[in-house]
């Protein structure tokens, strides 16, 4: 429409001087009529039907220096508007234009002045402007019913396009993720790979992939709830016949046979052991952890615990070596941060044993932590082979982030849960010796007015 505009401001004015036009041409035929007759051989009458037919009240023409008036009726004593279509100018056809369109009178005169036939100058007439203006009224109502018309073509070109190109895709897409949200489980549901190079093809293509992969981790993720139903079902009686080893092996550790004193202790440390494991299995299984209950833990302590509670001795097979700042304490809950470094303890013992028999100097484990501002930094590496390439793509991942064969990956995932309870961070420092995992705890928060309310009440 806006072009339709700017198209119709000058074609109102080259009508209105074609209009013009057309009636000079007119008058040609008609001055060359009049002219041809002697003086006075023109009856009135006839003068009359020939300025009708050209819709003039007079016509004149200019020969040399003599300027004659042809045909003539009553004439007011001035016009309105003058106009050489020979010479004018497109801002000044356009302003008069509209001036005749618009604040013009039907019985307002027009002089308009044209070239004149057989060697004269110019040929004049004048006219009444209602006939010019109710032919512009007329033009302007033809260009806007073909402007609406044009437009109406435009738009429904333009939404045809838009609906083939944007909004039935957006539909496509829309109805897909519904689909795929009601039965996630259904492969028929994901989304179809586009073609389409633009924006909306790469976003149906980020949709199925995404669809892709969030349907592998839910039959995965029931697959892992269906074995952990399967593990809750049966733990009780594998726990119940673990408890009946367990006594059974107390019994036999009072007998005094060598053999007996000396597999014994093995066998104890086998069933707690496995005992150990179900209630991890079982505890990885919760909702969820509890919430940590913070209080300030001596680092040396907890770490010496952690040793003692996997049967490292100081002068065993494998080396155990710290390296914590003198009064180093923890902003942390006491039993969780230990879980976290039996874990990752465990999993370092066992990365060594697998090279067995072990020497104190070439297989050992290193404990160190520091503080770095507000963080408590803890680092716990080992000598050991390092991770697989599998173990680190799937690391802190359970099931599938194993360190060893016949793993099951839940020592790194609780740790990596119990960790982010704290709000802090854990993860594997690449190029080191065997393996290095860090882990950073910051302090809590102080509320500066419970500080002070304590400080008063002390």
């Amino acid at each position: 429409m806006l072009a339709e505009v700017l198209i119709y401001v000058p074609s109102i004015a080259n009508f209105r001087l074609s209009w013009l036009s057309d009636r000079l041409a007119a008058a040609h035929t008609a001055a060359l009529v009049l002219d041809a007759a002697p003086s006075g051989m023109v009856p009135e009458s006839l003068s009359r039907q020939i300025l009708d037919s050209i819709g003039a009240r007079a016509v004149a023409m200019k020969m040399g220096r003599e300027r004659r008036l042809l045909a003539t009726t009553e004439l007011p004593a001035a016009v309105s508007q003058e106009v050489d279509v020979r010479a004018v100018d497109a801002p000044t056809a356009i302003v008069d234009a509209f001036k005749t369109l618009l604040t013009g009178h039907d019985t307002d005169l027009i002089r308009a002045v044209g070239p004149a036939p057989m060697g004269g100058e110019f040929v004049e007439i004048v006219l009444e402007a209602g006939p010019l203006k109710q032919a512009m009224w007329r033009f302007s109502r033809n260009v806007l019913l073909l402007s609406l018309v044009i437009s109406g073509i435009t738009a429904a070109l333009v939404y045809l396009a838009l609906h083939v190109l944007f909004v039935r895709p957006l539909h496509r897409i829309t109805a897909n993720m519904t689909a795929f949200r009601a039965n996630p489980e259904n492969p028929n549901r994901i989304a179809r790979r586009s073609t389409r190079e633009d924006e909306l093809g790469i976003a149906e293509r980020e949709l199925a992939a995404m669809q892709t992969d969030l349907a592998s981790m839910l039959a995965e993720r029931y697959r892992l709830a269906a074995l952990g139903l399967a593990v809750s079902k049966i733990n009780h009686d594998l726990r119940n016949l673990l408890n009946s080893a367990q006594l059974i092996s107390d019994r036999l550790g009072s007998i005094a046979d060598p053999q007996v004193q000396r597999f014994a202790p093995k066998l104890m440390l086998a069933l707690e052991r496995a005992i150990a494991f179900c209630e991890t299995t079982l505890a990885y299984g919760r909702a969820q952890e509890p919430p940590p209950d913070r209080k300030p833990v001596a680092v040396d302590a907890l770490v010496e615990e952690a040793r003692e509670s996997l049967g490292l001795g100081l002068d065993g097979p494998i080396g155990w070596v710290t390296a914590i700042e003198r009064g180093l304490t923890l902003d942390a809950d006491y039993e969780q941060m230990l879980r976290v470094l039996v874990n990752l303890v465990r999993n370092s013992v066992q990365a060594l044993e697998g090279r067995a028999p072990n020497e104190p100097g070439r297989d050992q484990i290193r404990i160190s932590g520091r503080r770095e501002g507000t963080v408590v930094v803890l680092e716990v590496s080992d000598t050991g082979p390092g991770l697989t390439s599998r173990a680190r793509e799937h690391l802190f991942e359970a099931f599938r982030g194993s360190t060893r064969s016949g793993g099951t990956g839940l020592g790194l995932a609780i740790a990596a849960e119990l960790v982010r309870l704290h709000g802090g961070e854990i993860g594997l420092v690449e190029g080191t010796l065997g393996a290095t995992f860090r882990i950073a705890i910051p302090d809590r928060a102080v509320d500066l007015q419970d500080r002070r309310d304590q400080r008063a009440r002390a």
